[in-house]
């Protein structure tokens, strides 16, 4: 079959202005793509991410201001390439594990319109006084005021539970052998003992209108607060708040 030039024409021609009505379709769903504007021309909102870190830095204000020293907290900016649709109170909060100064990470979520996290970095630096041994300690060795020694710096590169008032050291005992130098922490010294097992003690009774007192022998070591006990002449084994003065303190 011959198809004539004409005919060829007429058919190009055709084709030509059926071309538009083809593409039509496909032009309209790309502009109606996530994130593009929409039919009434407009993007939906975004939120603004220099808001996020500043409700993260206000949220570490509020955590630790009640920690000593001075407080300087400096929060990484939001990743610029995030597109996070405009939350109407996002909500700060601490991941498990993170801690509240050093280098730290600080959680960001939106519960409404539509639900997100992300996450920041954060430093917070603690200048505060701190005290450390002036004199090498033995291990059961009532620590004096000779003993300790202020120094001032950042707490947050220090062990954490790191001793700031000299009252929590002085007139407790050393845990363990500590060397000149070593910034005190809580859990390398302990109170004085007040029971030693062995040792003559008063049993004090206290209850509504009476007070029974009766002499008993420490059957236990304890420090100021902790639980002991004690064995009286009669042969009774009882249980007590230890006190200063070899006092066991029963309550009714």
């Amino acid at each position: 079959m011959k198809f004539s030039p004409r005919l060829l024409l007429h058919s190009l021609t055709s084709l030509l202005f059926a071309l538009p009505l083809l593409c039509a379709p496909f032009v309209t769903q790309a502009q109606n793509l996530p994130g593009d504007a929409g039919l009434n021309g407009q993007n939906p909102p975004r939120q603004k991410l220099a808001d996020l870190q500043q409700a993260a830095e206000q949220f570490l204000k509020q955590q630790t201001s009640g920690m000593p020293g001075q407080i300087t907290i400096s929060v990484d900016p939001v990743d610029s390439r995030l597109i996070l649709a405009a939350c109407l109170e996002p909500q700060a909060f601490m991941p498990n594990g993170a801690r509240l100064w050093g280098k730290t990470t600080v959680g960001l979520k939106c519960v409404a319109p539509s639900p997100w996290t992300i996450y920041v970095r954060a430093n917070v630096q603690v200048m505060a006084d701190y005290f450390v041994t002036a004199t090498p300690l033995a291990q059961g060795q009532t620590i004096g005021p000779n003993d300790v020694t202020r120094l001032k710096g950042d707490l947050s590169t220090l062990p954490t539970g790191v001793i700031t008032e000299e009252s929590q050291a002085v007139g407790r005992v050393a845990a363990m052998s500590l060397r000149a130098g070593t910034p005190l922490r809580m859990d390398a010294i302990r109170n004085q003992r007040v029971v030693q097992q062995g040792q003559p003690v008063r049993v004090v009774s206290i209850g509504a209108g009476f007070q029974i007192s009766t002499e008993a022998r420490a059957l236990t070591n304890a420090t100021e607060g902790q639980l002991a006990q004690a064995k009286t002449s009669a042969g009774q084994v009882v249980s007590g708040i230890a006190k200063p003065g070899g006092i066991l303190e029963i309550n009714y």
